[in-house]
């Protein structure tokens, strides 16, 4: 028997209205802080993944989905959705809009890596952009759209990390004293932490290998290597944090895994998932990717919330979306009929129903009226209409109430307005 791909997995129809809920609230707090929604390709150039995010990122070296089409050319399945927006950015022109420009998303991404709780090989991000704006208001506020969201869900068990990484002026020196440090230990590292140690030293310090851990203790920290305006770039985020009620802990480890990443990086953390996969959201400044795709300079700061990891949070926390039932609606009626033209009858009926704005399903399998109740009593459904030849002979249908098991006679042609009233007076 066929089966998903490992990692890749089935939202089936139980769950489903638990995720358009989320959705749903995500898309609400995103226009409620002036963002727009933007949806780019499953699909991207290669390139545009490795000029961004470094050849000896663990994303383009191990992670991507990337093949050739017919016409020879590189292209990647998404793995993350801040590169394809600025790609985005820059080639419709958005610099001639209103700046800053905001831009969610929320969208499928692809990652190579072994699946584990909260972690697939597929999974789904909603992220958030500011582009056009160096100042540290916009790395507040971009951060503050998640947690904003999250705190409206109920969750209590989140801990916000920043830090300041620095930028093309400053880091290198940082870079320099982090290799410095670590060679001298190097055969001590783990072998992920060796290959990274020449080309990117900042990944060793979010290693999760025990025995790079405790190197990493002792390692430089990114703060007494920042420049002055790093240095009060990042002061001001923290005192926008403090003004907004937003409390934080200064993370020196957090550096985030991808090259583009300048000054401000930030990851949420959940007290309530263990190990390696308690983070809930990343994200930071990234001043330099529009010019790493060819553009001009545009400086940039935005997040990316796996929301399978938000939704594996609310069940440990015991706590659902809001709106469920909102987003799912339920079947409101179920039009059951007794076969001939009856059934011919009911398929009209139904037809007007749902041209009304009602959810409604009706007979397909020729069933027992009896069978035919009790299916819809097991979907859900609030009323059902019952069309038989005596009811078809006088124009009219039984509307009966499926939790009261009260049963009415409505003409044929007021059926639709009945059952909305009906429906309003269950509320």
């Amino acid at each position: 028997m066929m089966q998903a791909p490992r990692g890749m997995h089935d939202i089936l129809p139980d769950e489903a209205a638990q995720w358009q809920a989320l959705e749903a609230r995500a898309r609400a707090f995103a226009a409620r802080f002036g963002y727009r929604e933007i949806r780019t390709p499953i699909v991207e150039h290669t390139e545009v993944f490795q000029r961004t995010s470094g050849e000896t990122s663990d994303l383009v070296e191990k992670e991507m989905y990337t093949f050739a089409d017919r016409g020879g050319r590189g292209l990647s399945l998404r793995p993350e959705g801040t590169a394809g927006v600025v790609r985005a950015f820059l080639e419709h022109g958005m610099a001639s809009l209103p700046q800053p420009v905001r831009l969610y998303y929320l969208g499928a991404m692809f990652r190579y890596d072994r699946p584990q709780k909260g972690r697939f090989r597929l999974h789904h991000q909603f992220g958030a952009e500011i582009l056009g704006s160096d100042a540290p208001a916009a790395d507040v506020e971009v951060l503050s759209l998640p947690i904003r969201l999250m705190q409206s869900l109920g969750l209590t068990e989140a801990t916000v990390r920043i830090n300041s990484i620095g930028d093309d002026l400053c880091r290198p020196r940082y870079v320099q004293a982090l290799r410095d440090y670590f060679r001298p230990h190097a055969s001590g590292l783990s072998k992920d932490s060796q290959r990274r140690l020449e080309g990117n030293p900042l990944r060793i310090l979010e290693s999760k290998e025990s025995r790079d851990q405790e190197l990493v203790r002792g390692a430089p920290l990114s703060r007494d290597y920042l420049c002055d305006a790093c240095r009060a770039h990042f002061d001001q985020v923290k005192r926008l944090l403090a003004v907004i009620g937003i409390p934080y802990v200064e993370d020196p480890h957090i550096v985030r895994g991808l090259d583009y990443y300048t000054r401000t990086a930030a990851e949420i953390y959940s007290g309530r998932l263990g190990g390696a996969q308690n983070a809930m959201l990343g994200g930071g400044r990234y001043d330099g990717l529009a010019e790493a795709l060819g553009g001009p300079h545009v400086p940039g700061v935005g997040f990316g919330q796996g929301l399978e990891r938000l939704l594996l949070v609310l069940a440990a926390e015991g706590l659902s979306v809001p709106g469920v039932e909102a987003a799912d609606g339920g079947l409101q009626a179920f039009v059951a009929t007794t076969g001939g033209e009856a059934e011919v009858e009911g398929f009209r009926l139904l037809d007007r129903l749902r041209a009304s704005g009602i959810a409604a399903v009706g007979e397909m399998a020729g069933r027992s009226l009896r069978a035919q109740m009790k299916s819809a009593d097991r979907l859900g459904t609030r009323f059902t209409l019952i069309l038989g030849e005596e009811e078809l002979a006088a124009g009219r249908a039984a509307l009966r109430d499926m939790r009261s098991g009260e049963q009415t006679a409505v003409a044929l042609d007021e059926a639709a307005e009945e059952l909305h009233s009906r429906l309003r007076e269950a509320g």
